[in-house]
């Protein structure tokens, strides 16, 4: 299950009139049944919320006053996120004549007296946001907005911002959808809204919502696919300047070529940017080139076997990447061993969503990694052997990287082991630095691509 998280605002998303249909309350309780978190991401005042909406408890946690409170339904529990409102600040806008309503951070009001409300902050010379809101006029902390609430409930909850739909309608809404993986704008929402999501709804309000909720049962929005890539991953440059780009998720890679031709050095730039993104990985290292991988916990070294349960445990909190090093587990236990971490990991993928890439290194050297995920699972084999992985594996591979100067033997290689056509041949082998990319499923010819300078420090790797 790669969507694990559904939030959702309130008013003109879930909510028409201050009320959410029955139907609604319906398809959100259903999603819920099938093991995803629900968030309620708002910017209403709580004590207004709880009186209007009794079926508040089907979600796992509130984000009300627009980032700026966290309530959790289950106990009752309220933690405020942001600095209470400025005493001084209320005290002025009630003596200018401007209606206010006060919450805990927030101090709400209505157009067209943000101008009175930006005179105010300036003539007390406060750091405040305002924030707008279909006539609404919010005035709250810098920095706390609904994007902010939502990584506070995820945080909690021990799951990811890469694995949440967020759904909305409002200008309050922009910084909540795009902190999301994937964006949702009702049928009624604003403009600017639709533009900048990833899908606009059919019909209005929480009918749209169960829109979104029909198809992440059905087939975890798979048919459903973004209207525009949001985030996507650099591999690098093509010899005209075209950047070439991977989606984050959905491909799985095949990294090739000989002794010492940079294989993990292509890896390691790779999982730099998939950590820069927001996406955890976890690598099965065969040959101890990521004992110093300092991004990540390394768990096992050259004499101690690594513990897998301390490898999930650890792989729970979303930012938290993994490197499991295989070199001190005996070869005749090795085979149950890889296989036992990768069931275990694939179980914590249909929970979680994560880690949303596994990675294993010299992948011949891996016996018992022997079931090919599937493409959308976002795996990385890196082998200088393709004939020695298993044919399922070869076959769920939709991109090859191969590096070093014999990198067209190296696809060659593959495509023999995998029993398809070879690719044509490069006009010139790769020099340092660069890399042949071929994605076979397009059947197109591979690129020579510059790959991204490594960062500063990073140490030669084979």
């Amino acid at each position: 299950m790669r969507y694990t998280v559904l939030a959702v605002d309130f008013d003109g998303t879930i909510a028409h009139d201050s009320l959410c249909p029955p139907h609604v309350v319906e398809g959100l309780t259903r999603l819920r049944a099938t093991g995803r978190r629900l968030l309620l991401v708002t910017g209403r005042e709580l004590p207004e919320l709880l009186s209007i909406f009794p079926e508040i408890g089907i979600f796992d946690r509130v984000v009300a006053e627009n980032g700026a409170l966290l309530y959790r339904p289950a106990s009752g529990e309220r933690e405020e996120l942001g600095d209470p409102a400025p005493a001084a600040l209320v005290a002025l806008l009630r003596e200018r004549g401007v209606p206010i309503s006060v919450g805990r951070s927030i101090i709400a009001t209505v157009e067209p007296h943000e101008t009175v409300v930006l005179e105010a902050i300036r003539d007390l010379g406060l750091e405040c946001q305002v924030i707008f809101n279909k006539g609404a006029v919010m005035i709250l902390p810098a920095g706390v907005n609904k994007a902010s609430g939502l990584a506070a409930a995820l945080k909690e909850l021990g799951l990811s911002a890469r694995n949440t739909v967020a759904c909305g309608d409002g200008e309050n809404d922009h910084t909540l959808l795009e902190a999301s993986e994937y964006s949702v704008a009702v049928a009624n929402a604003i403009p600017t809204l639709k533009a900048r999501a990833d899908r606009v709804t059919r019909a209005m309000r929480g009918d749209g919502i169960l829109e979104v909720i029909a198809d992440l049962i059905a087939n975890d929005l798979r048919d459903a696919q973004p209207a525009k890539p949001r985030r996507s991953l650099l591999v690098g440059k093509a010899e005209d300047g075209t950047p070439l780009t991977l989606p984050a998720a959905g491909v799985s890679m095949l990294v090739t070529g000989g002794p010492a031709s940079g294989k993990s050095s292509f890896v390691i730039r790779m999982l730099d940017r998939l950590a820069a993104c927001g996406y955890q990985y976890c690598v099965l290292d065969t040959r101890g080139e990521y004992l110093a991988f300092n991004p990540a916990i390394v768990f096992g070294t050259r004499e101690h076997t690594p513990d897998v349960a301390e490898v999930l445990t650890a792989l729970e909190k979303p930012g938290v990447q993994a490197v499991v090093c295989l070199l001190a587990v005996p070869g005749p236990e090795r085979p149950e061993f890889v296989a036992r971490l990768q069931q275990s990991l694939v179980e914590l993928r249909e929970r979680t969503g994560r880690p949303h890439w596994i990675v294993i290194d010299e992948a011949q050297e891996a016996p018992g990694a022997n079931v090919a995920l599937a493409p959308a699972d976002n795996a990385m084999q890196v082998t200088s052997d393709p004939a020695a992985l298993p044919r399922a594996i070869l076959d769920s591979m939709d991109v090859v990287v191969a590096r070093g100067a014999q990198a067209d033997a190296a696809l060659a290689a593959f495509a023999r082991a995998a029993g398809i056509a070879p690719p044509a041949q490069a006009a010139r082998a790769p020099r340092v630095g660069e890399a042949l990319v071929w994605s076979r499923r397009a059947a197109a010819l591979p690129l020579l691509v510059e790959l991204p300078r490594a960062n500063m420090g990073e140490r030669a790797r084979t």
